[in-house]
Parts: structure tokens; C-alpha cells; sequence
């Protein structure tokens, strides 16, 4: 018997790219939600469980994860009925790496959670262009990777479309997507939606977008 405990929040990319993941693979699971915004990853009893004290956690029995990547490739290594989310094949596992890490990098880090920072957890007012030029670019580079295949990772749907549909998904919110100038982009976003599991990131990212249009901030020149 499968015995997991997901903490997370709801609005949180990296949470809803691992919750697709269990949707996807059918696991049960528990749920625990934290909320980030009251502190409530910073109590004695989370940071003794996640130092680092972030979200998503997963707990399996006794081990321990708080890095999406590492929770869903975890996940489809000791669950999954096959390797397809997260081939074994070296070459088809690199590309899901690299793109992994280029959400993490830059999509998530370096677009998405700097600007969110300013205007969610900071509460700034007025934000640098560069950050939104950051998001474009982004969608930009995505629309590359997707030329001449279906999926981010090649013609096979991978925890790295998991990944990379939560933060787009959230970055709309700041930046619209011109479906004209991002044809294929559009077009993945569309097919990720056709999913069962896509409803495990739907919500979410309703929930964050909200969370951006209600907050007042004007964009530097």
C-alpha cells in the first residue's frame, strides 16, 4: 500500500507540475496544505522536516523530497507501470533533464518567481520591464523547443510538460500568450488541457493568476 503525503499549496507551480504527476500515474495520496504566504512553512515542525522549507514535500515513509524534479522522476522511477514520463533511454532522458532544468532556471527562477516575489511576497509597486521581457523570452525559447515536435521532451509526453505547463500556465498572468505569434506554444498549451490530469493544475493556476491581477503594480520603462 502506497503511503504519501504531498505538502503543498495550491497556486504553486512546482506543486501542481508534481500533483499532475500523481493524477497521471493514479496514485493516492495525502494532501497537506501549507500556506506559504502566513509563514507556515517556516514552523519547527516543517523546517525539521524540509530545512530548506519549501514547497512541494513528499514524504514516503520515511524519505523525504522537496524539489519537484526530483519528487516526480522519484515518483515515476518507483511507481510508474513504465518508464514513458521519464525514459530510461539515455539520450530521451537528457532531453527531459535539460528541460528540466531550463524550467527550473530559466522559466521558474529566473521569469516567473522573480517577478512574483516583487509583487506577491514583497508587495512592490512597480516592477522592471526586464522582468516581463524575461517571460517573453521565455515563451520565445518554448516555441523553439516545440517546432518540429508535440511534447517539450520530443512526440512523447513527459513530467517535463508538466513541469513547464504549471509556470506558463502562471506566467500568463503577467504576459498573455499571442496565440499568432506563438502557434505552437498555443497549440501544446491546448493539448496539455485535453488531459485528465491537467484539472490538478487548472485550479491553481486560476488561483495565481488572481492572486497577480488583484495586486496593483505598474511596469518600469
Amino acid at each position: 500500500m502506497v503511503k504519501l503525503t504531498l505538502y503543498g499549496i495550491d497556486p504553486s507551480p512546482p506543486v501542481r507540475a508534481v500533483k499532475m504527476t500523481l493524477a497521471a500515474l493514479q496514485i493516492a495520496y495525502k494532501y497537506v496544505q501549507v500556506n506559504v504566504l502566513k509563514g507556515e512553512q517556516l514552523s519547527p515542525a516543517y523546517l525539521e522536516k524540509n530545512p530548506q522549507h519549501t514547497v512541494p514535500m513528499l514524504e514516503d515513509d520515511s524519505a523525504r523530497f522537496w524539489d519537484s524534479h526530483a519528487i516526480m522522476a522519484y515518483l515515476v522511477r518507483k511507481y510508474a507501470k513504465d518508464d514513458a514520463l521519464y525514459p530510461k533511454d539515455y539520450y530521451k532522458r537528457a532531453l527531459v533533464d535539460q528541460r528540466l532544468h531550463f524550467e527550473s532556471g530559466v522559466v521558474f527562477a529566473n521569469a516567473l518567481i522573480s517577478i512574483t516575489k516583487m509583487v506577491l511576497f514583497h508587495g512592490k509597486t512597480e516592477v522592471p520591464k526586464e522582468r516581463l521581457e524575461a517571460i517573453v523570452e521565455a515563451y520565445e525559447f518554448v516555441e523553439v523547443f516545440l517546432k518540429d515536435q508535440d511534447y517539450i521532451a520530443g512526440d512523447q509526453l513527459t513530467i517535463a510538460d508538466f513541469s513547464l505547463i504549471a509556470s506558463i500556465s502562471s506566467m500568463v498572468a503577467y504576459v498573455e500568450i499571442d496565440s499568432i505569434k506563438y502557434p505552437k506554444l498555443t497549440a501544446w498549451i491546448n493539448r496539455m488541457q485535453q488531459f485528465p490530469f491537467y484539472a490538478e493544475n487548472e485550479k491553481g493556476a486560476r488561483l495565481f493568476v488572481a492572486s497577480v491581477k488583484k495586486a496593483k503594480f505598474t511596469v518600469a520603462p
